[in-house]
């Protein structure tokens, strides 16, 4: 009976994970969204492809003729494209990640408007407001096609162009959530020209990351074009986003764990404390602006522990103030009613989002990643130390120059 007990298969699944970038998408000479949208071929049963399109309210306010211009290209291609409803306008930023009920707003119009999985959510906005609608169109049907438009440079050139989708919850950083690769990102660099400049710079620092663990050129180009970045000159970050977006999906492609089935990620570099300064600070940190402080804090605790020379540790913090992030938060010195810092609680919260054991990713060189399992709470505590005097020294120095 033991032969009779078990059948086992391996199955694969293939996707095709498609990035373009373009100018003025919603522009009716553009074809692109269009052929993206039909690709290249007519709509299944003789009949015109349906469209529900989720935008970013805060965009919709800064560009009030973005809605009309998203109305007028599809008014323009009419006999193959259909937008079922307005565009529907919905809050952004990481409060839209807070809650589900968002979630279910979209899959009620999905159900009301008949999207099938032959149909299209398209969602317009940053990062928090791709994830939260990917997650609607992920688990709406099973799974309904989903195109991203980032219009923030993080989801440019980071998190627009992953294969996940999620909310917040429990106080935790995307506990429910999928993976689901989008059927395209469609990246439109004038998408970020109202932006303010804390919005801008935030992305540049997940090309820091990846430049860090991945490429050391592009690390060496970033330290020479550091300048002119700060200055968001366009040349520049185009480049970067291009760039950064290219690795991020090298990884997605090549690394043999797409899902995340094991308990490395390397891309989540600097991201375990990240993650929980961001909850510390009920969000009043960008994730970008998160994401430089658990860079610096992993950089300087990899010097202390010998695996990072102290000229490759300065190579880093420099570059990121020279990009114009501050490196030190004061939600690094918060403390339970034990006196145990909050932020190292974040440890213990990344294990068990990964499952497995603890893999942090530190650096032995820039371009040069590696993964321990383990973190000396008491080297950390002095990494942060160091980021609070490095802190007043640069303030200190800002502050002399200024009188």
């Amino acid at each position: 009976m033991s032969d009779m007990s078990t059948i086992e298969r391996t199955i694969t699944v293939h996707w095709r994970h498609q990035v373009h970038f373009t100018e003025e998408v919603f522009d009716p000479a553009n074809a692109l969204l269009g052929e993206v949208l039909t690709d290249g071929h007519p709509a299944p049963f003789g009949r015109v492809v349906k469209v529900l399109v989720v935008l970013d309210e805060a965009l919709a306010l800064r560009r009030p003729e973005l809605a009309r211009m998203i109305e007028a290209y599809f008014a323009a291609h009419e006999g193959t494209l259909k937008l079922v409803v307005s565009p529907v306008l919905m809050v952004g930023g990481e409060a839209v990640k807070n809650a589900y009920f968002r979630v279910s707003e979209i899959h009620a119009l999905i159900d009301r408007h008949h999207i099938d999985r032959h149909s299209f959510v398209i969602g317009v906005g940053g990062g928090a407001l791709l994830d939260m609608v990917g997650l609607a169109a992920a688990t709406a049907h099973r799974g309904v096609r989903h195109v991203r438009i980032p219009t923030t440079t993080l989801a440019q050139d980071d998190s627009g162009v992953g294969v996940k989708n999620g909310i917040n919850a429990f106080g935790k950083k995307n506990f429910v959530g999928t993976f689901a690769p989008p059927f395209a990102v469609l990246n439109d660099f004038n998408l970020l020209a109202t932006l303010e400049p804390r919005d801008k710079r935030s992305g540049f620092v997940e090309a820091v990351k990846v430049a860090c663990i991945r490429d050391a050129g592009f690390f060496i180009w970033m330290e020479q074009q550091a300048d002119a970045l700060a200055r968001f000159e366009a040349g520049p970050m185009k480049r970067l986003i291009r760039r950064c977006a290219e690795l991020h999906m090298n990884h997605i492609a090549t690394g043999g764990d797409p899902f995340e089935m094991g308990s490395a990620r390397p891309l989540d570099f600097g991201h375990w404390a990240a993650h929980k300064l961001e909850q510390l600070s009920e969000y009043r940190l960008r994730h970008g602006e998160a994401v430089a402080v658990g860079i610096a804090l992993d950089v300087i605790y990899a010097r202390l522990q010998g695996f990072l020379s102290e000229a490759g540790a300065e190579r880093v913090l420099s570059l990121l103030e020279r990009l114009g992030f501050e490196l030190y938060a004061q939600e690094l010195q918060h403390e339970d009613e034990t006196g145990q810092l909050r932020v190292v609680t974040g440890l213990e919260e990344f294990r068990e989002h990964l499952g497995g054991a603890l893999t942090i990713t530190l650096l032995r060189e820039i371009g040069q990643g590696f993964e321990v399992h383990d973190m000396d709470l008491t080297v950390v505590t002095r990494a942060i130390t160091d980021l609070r005097r490095r802190h007043l020294q640069r303030d200190g120095i800002l502050i002399r120059a200024q009188i």
